[in-house]
């Protein structure tokens, strides 16, 4: 199930509508009450949130999902308005897997739907764990920990954070990130791949030292063992 947050009913109608059809569940709601009461029923696979919402705004939203347990690890993109890169970046700081801006065609966005999905579905490669300084991610567990201390990641920043490592010693580009893990064309905003290393080594605390900015060129993972 898919929730799309949006205020602008012809809006909040027609990307209901294509999600449907190009088969998806999908339920709009036009602002955060509607949205909290259904989350209380059930919790969606997906959420689009319009940072632009009477009462509570979207960024408001994001910010009280990723501080809740229950939805810490949701796949969230941000529908924002065009031009607008400080919400871009406060939406993406704040926790959000991707964004979208208006007007946006209708198969770019699902085809960003399908990207975070599959991203986010659980892998069955449970022997697929990376242990670097203080740092051990478990892919078919979906779970990292620094220095012994579980550490709650969106689904970009776990997938950043799992190609470093498995490329560990290796600079990747910023545009080679953002072709991985994001999956599609970015136009060239690379800044995306720049705030989620910044959030990483937030969340990773002394551990995140071990992500290297290579000046001009990328990341890599460095230090020892």
């Amino acid at each position: 199930m898919i929730y799309v947050v949006e205020d602008d009913r012809g809006i909040r109608e027609l990307v209901v509508y294509t999600l449907q059809n190009t088969g998806f569940e999908a339920e709009g709601f036009a602002d955060a009450a509607e949205f909290d009461a259904a989350c209380r029923e059930r919790l969606p696979e997906l959420v689009l949130l319009d940072i632009m919402l009477p009462g509570e705004d979207g960024l408001s939203v994001l910010r009280r999902l990723r501080a809740a347990p229950e939805t810490m690890t949701l796949p969230i993109i941000l529908v924002t308005a065009k031009g607008t890169e400080y919400d871009k970046v406060i939406g993406l700081d704040g926790g959000a897997d991707d964004y979208i801006a208006k007007p946006f065609g209708m198969m770019e966005l699902v085809s960003r739907v399908r990207a975070l999905l599959r991203r986010a579905a659980p892998r069955e490669k449970a022997e697929e764990i990376y242990t670097k300084g203080k740092i051990v991610l478990n892919a078919g567990a979906h779970t990292v920990t620094a220095d012994g201390v579980p550490v709650e990641l969106t689904v970009k920043e776990f997938e950043v954070l799992r190609l470093l490592l498995r490329r560990a010693g290796s600079v990747l580009t910023r545009d080679e990130l953002l072709s991985a893990v994001w999956g599609y064309d970015f136009d060239g905003e690379t800044r995306t791949v720049d705030v989620h290393i910044r959030t990483l080594r937030a969340k990773l605390g002394g551990a995140g030292d071990i992500i290297e900015t290579v000046r001009g060129v990328g990341y890599r993972i460095g230090g020892g063992a």
